[in-house]
């Protein structure tokens, strides 16, 4: 099952399974959402919860015990309730059970809502802690957006433009957890040129992110825009040849290589506090050219 919202500018779709991005479509039906192409990876867009990334040999620790968690958490492979439909606005909703607690022990409630308004579409996550005591978690969103974009520009003139200068070294992932090594950031004068081995060692972590926007596409062309006010990290990746960038904003990240600890004490990680709901939100902003042709 899924949703499909619209404004005159913009329309979106959204499935029940994960609460997931289908479609992002202008308004004369280009495809700016990766189509999920099983040749090279079959999300779209998915929900990153209660972990973003892999924590080590995919369990969790948490006051002496372990629990199995799979890398990005069960949010995108869960199935939500649809609590709300209408023309431009849709809120999905997933509420812990018996299965999620043996792998994250704690009751929760997520309720993820979707709006378009003129070319702008937010999304914004609402993490309640349904239980008695202070809930761990990160988030993250993990949108893939079609590189090149449908508007006949050549996919080496792509680039995204950062908000602020991003001289802090990134991270890498090693088998799936972050290194402790730094790289110098790819970022020259705010500007991220995009060219396949940039991702040959895997996703760009910027884990020291000043930015809290981001603009994507061809400079003079088709752009989009990517804010998310509240989100302190950021991965972009890509599979080399494929026809998607991933921009990712995140609250956390994978287990740094050397972490052994509890899982309320892993770098990234909020506390929730029972009663208390906790947002993450970001909008994205399409921009097709000035002058489009038929």
């Amino acid at each position: 099952m899924s949703v499909t919202i619209s404004s005159p500018h913009l329309r979106a779709e959204v499935s029940a399974d994960g609460a997931e991005l289908i479609r992002l479509q202008d308004e004369q039906g280009r495809d700016w959402l990766w189509d999920g192409d099983p040749a090279f990876w079959t999300g779209r867009s998915p929900l990153l919860f209660p972990i973003v990334g892999r924590v080590r040999n995919d369990r969790i620790h948490i006051n002496g015990l372990k629990y199995e968690l799979p890398k990005h958490g069960f949010a995108r492979t869960s199935r939500f309730e649809v609590e709300e439909a209408n023309s431009s606005q849709c809120r999905f909703r997933l509420r812990s059970s018996e299965a999620t607690l043996q792998r994250y022990p704690f009751p929760f409630q997520l309720d993820v809502t979707y709006a378009v308004e003129g070319a702008v579409l937010s999304i914004t996550a609402a993490v309640t802690n349904t239980g008695s005591s202070s809930m761990p978690v990160s988030f993250g969103f993990h949108p893939a957006f079609r590189w090149p974009l449908p508007y006949g520009a050549p996919r080496e003139d792509h680039e995204i433009r950062f908000e602020q200068e991003e001289t802090a070294p990134i991270r890498r992932p090693v088998e799936g957890l972050i290194s402790r090594q730094a790289d110098p950031s790819p970022v020259q004068k705010r500007t991220l040129a995009l060219r396949d081995d940039l991702f040959e060692a895997d996703a760009l972590v910027f884990d020291q992110l000043g930015s809290r926007s981001v603009e994507y596409g061809v400079r003079g062309s088709a752009s989009l825009r990517v804010d998310f006010p509240d989100m302190p990290h950021l991965g972009i990746w890509t599979k080399p040849g494929a026809g998607y960038i991933c921009i990712e904003p995140w609250q956390g990240y994978a287990d740094p290589q050397d972490f052994m600890g509890d899982f309320s004490s892993k770098p990234g990680i909020v506390s929730v506090q029972p009663g208390e709901t906790r947002r993450f939100a970001i909008t994205i902003t399409v921009k097709p050219p000035a002058r489009q042709s038929a």
